[in-house]
C-alpha cells in the first residue's frame, strides 16, 4: 500500500514525458519542377526553378506548400520557410492574383536562411518549450528561436537538413514530446 501511494505521489510530482513518434510525409501527387537536391542556399538554379514553381498558380502548389501535413500529429503542425519557398510564394500570390510575375529579390533570398515554424493544432494542451533535430547522436539546436501561444519560430542552418542521411524533428511539449522521422528521401524533395 505504501509503495503503491509512493508511486502515486512521484508520478505526481514528476510527471512522465510521453514520446509520440511519426514519421514525415509528403502530399501525394507530382510536385514540378522537379527538385531533389533538398533545401540549400539560394543558387541561380534554384531561383529560377523556384520562379517556375510560383507560376503555377492554383489553390495550393504542391512544389510551395508540400510541408503540409509533413509531420501530422495531434500536438502540432509544421511549416518550412526557405530561400526557396520566399521566391515560389512571392511569385505565386502574384498569379494567383491575375499580375504579372514579379522578379523576387534574389538578394532577400541569398539573406533568408531556414525557419521551421511550430504551431499548436486546433485543440491540443502541449505548449511547445523546445525544438531540436536529431541525426545519428549528434544534436543541432536552432540558431535563434523564439514561443508564441504555445508554438515558435526556429532558425537552422542549412546543414540541419541536408538530404545525407535521416534527421528526427523533435518537438518537446509541458505534456509530451513529438519526434518525426524524415528519410534523405523525403529531405531532398524539400525546397
Amino acid at each position: 500500500m505504501r509503495s503503491t501511494i509512493a508511486c502515486l505521489v512521484l508520478a505526481t510530482l514528476f510527471p512522465l514525458t510521453v514520446l509520440a513518434q511519426v514519421k514525415a510525409r509528403l502530399p501525394q501527387g507530382p510536385m514540378t519542377p522537379a527538385w531533389d537536391k533538398g533545401i540549400q542556399p539560394i543558387s541561380r538554379e534554384s531561383y529560377w526553378n523556384a520562379v517556375e514553381c510560383g507560376k503555377q498558380g492554383g489553390q495550393r502548389p504542391l512544389c510551395v506548400f508540400y510541408d503540409a501535413d509533413l509531420c501530422k500529429n495531434d500536438d502540432y503542425t509544421l511549416a518550412l520557410f526557405t530561400p526557396y519557398k520566399q521566391v515560389a510564394y512571392e511569385v505565386w500570390q502574384a498569379v494567383r492574383a491575375k499580375q504579372e510575375p514579379p522578379t523576387p529579390s534574389y538578394g532577400d533570398a541569398q539573406r533568408t536562411r531556414i525557419t521551421l515554424g511550430v504551431t499548436p493544432a486546433a485543440g491540443a494542451k502541449n505548449p511547445l518549450t523546445a525544438v531540436a533535430i536529431k541525426r545519428g547522436a549528434q544534436v543541432v539546436k536552432p540558431a535563434t528561436q523564439s514561443f508564441d501561444g504555445g508554438g515558435g519560430r526556429f532558425i537552422f542552418d542549412f546543414a540541419a537538413f541536408a538530404p545525407t542521411s535521416p534527421i528526427i524533428i523533435e518537438m518537446t511539449g509541458k505534456a509530451r514530446t513529438v519526434s518525426c522521422t524524415v528519410d534523405p528521401s523525403i529531405l531532398s524533395k524539400f525546397r
